[in-house]
């Protein structure tokens, strides 16, 4: 299985099941359970169906008991089991039943009610249209025939009739109209699930984008750092071999802070209470210490500072740190010939002004590349968090200039205790 597959079934997994459990606390436990358990469900229907339609046959009032009016009710209790998975088929069969439980018990036997959970049962699988389709099929097929079949109430009081045929039709009504509920709430549902996974997934590959960013931004400069010291440690070894211990100490040091910042980046991933902390680790006052390993591996730097300095925001700092040492890692692959490094931040109102340029050459030949290609990239997109850009290009004497301009993050004022 891919890292990608794996990242995206996992993101799935975990908005599904956090979506479950809120779902399942707002359903209530009763409507939790049937949830869970649709075949007991089933068995609820057919059980109050069966209590509602057989008293009228098997305990007749004017007339003897018949068997076989409890024909069409077990026939109707049976194919209820079935209106989960066809209930299209379930509601046409219960509507042929329908005229002939009517005409075997001259309209005192019904199973009309049966009726009424198909229809709740197409209502939830279908769109409106053909519930409304549906709906009109029972009318006819199921209330029609009431006016049609000889019995006792016509006879008696023939506008009753009508008042039952009403009555049916509303509670078919009731039935599709508690059916189309449903269905959107659980529409409805689906879709919240699915936003759920979306945002799940997209958290996932911000977490793994901002990793890698950080992977990106550790291993390219340690390295580059340490390829310089070991090309210098080279060189000087036999003409000062004190020069050649202070490079290798040096050399040394960058592959510990290396080491210690892998650890940091990956101790995130873990859990428990060995995982590393979420927040940014403080780069303000690392930034001294990174210009002089650069210095070290050999880049005369020149650092010019204007303005108040940087804002305490820690996010805001380690973004500026990034960006220059990204910079100062391209100059210190690419560039040849370099006799000045020039590094200025400054801070005009709302805005800080990052630039890196040098005067070396080749900083952009077509020899092939030893990185990833992805820190100019990287650069930018943390610039864009705080609304801010990055613009990359030759300068006009030769050399190499990296500009970002930052906004400065707004600081909420905390409330004053009374």
């Amino acid at each position: 299985m891919s890292e990608k597959a794996s990242v995206k079934e996992t993101a799935e997994r975990t908005a599904a099941v956090s979506f479950t459990e809120i779902n399942a606390r707002r359903l209530g436990p009763i409507r939790r359970y049937f949830r869970n358990h649709p075949r007991e469900m089933d068995a609820v229907v057919v059980l109050i169906f069966l209590l509602a339609s057989l008293p009228n046959v098997l305990l007749p009032v004017d007339n003897a008991f018949d068997a076989r009016n409890l024909i069409p009710i077990a026939a109707a209790a049976f194919f209820l089991v079935f209106r989960r998975t066809h209930p299209l088929v379930v509601l046409g069969l219960l509507c042929l039943i329908e005229p002939i439980a009517l005409s075997l018990s001259d309209a005192r036997s019904t199973v009309g009610i049966s009726i009424w959970f198909s229809l709740y049962a197409v209502a939830v699988a279908y769109p409106l249209r053909m519930v409304i389709w549906a709906y009109v099929v029972a009318l006819i097929t199921s209330v029609v025939p009431l006016a049609f079949i000889p019995n006792e109430i016509t006879e008696e009081a023939p506008y009753l009739i009508w008042v039952v045929m009403g009555f049916a039709a509303l509670w078919y009504v009731v039935a599709v109209s508690v059916g189309v509920t449903i269905r959107r709430e659980r529409l409805h549902e689906n879709e919240l699930r699915e936003w759920a996974e979306r945002n799940a997934e997209l958290a996932s590959a911000n977490e793994r984008n901002r990793i890698a960013r950080e992977m990106h931004d550790v291993v390219a400069h340690s390295l580059s750092v340490m390829i310089a010291l070991s090309d210098g440690a080279g060189v000087v070894l036999k003409r000062d071999q004190d020069r050649a211990l202070e490079v290798l100490t040096e050399l040394s040091a960058t592959g510990r802070t290396a080491l210690a910042d892998m650890r940091r980046v990956l101790g995130v991933l873990r859990e428990g209470p060995d995982s590393a902390p979420l927040a940014p680790v403080p780069a303000g006052g690392s930034l001294a210490g990174l210009l002089e390993g650069f210095r070290a591996a050999g880049l005369p730097i020149r650092v010019q500072l204007s303005g108040p300095g940087l804002p305490e925001d820690t996010a805001f700092q380690v973004t500026v740190y990034r960006i220059i040492q990204e910079s100062l890692t391209n100059v210190l692959r690419y560039a040849k010939a370099v006799t000045t490094v020039d590094v200025m931040i400054a801070r005009f109102g709302e805005m800080v002004k990052v630039r890196v340029a040098d005067d070396g050459r080749g900083a952009m030949d077509t020899e092939p590349s030893v990185g990833t290609g992805q820190g100019i990239a990287g650069m930018r997109e943390r610039a864009a968090i705080y609304g801010g850009t990055v613009r990359c290009g030759p300068a006009a004497a030769g050399g190499w200039v990296v500009t970002a301009e930052l906004h400065i993050p707004q600081q909420i004022p905390e409330e004053k205790s009374a």
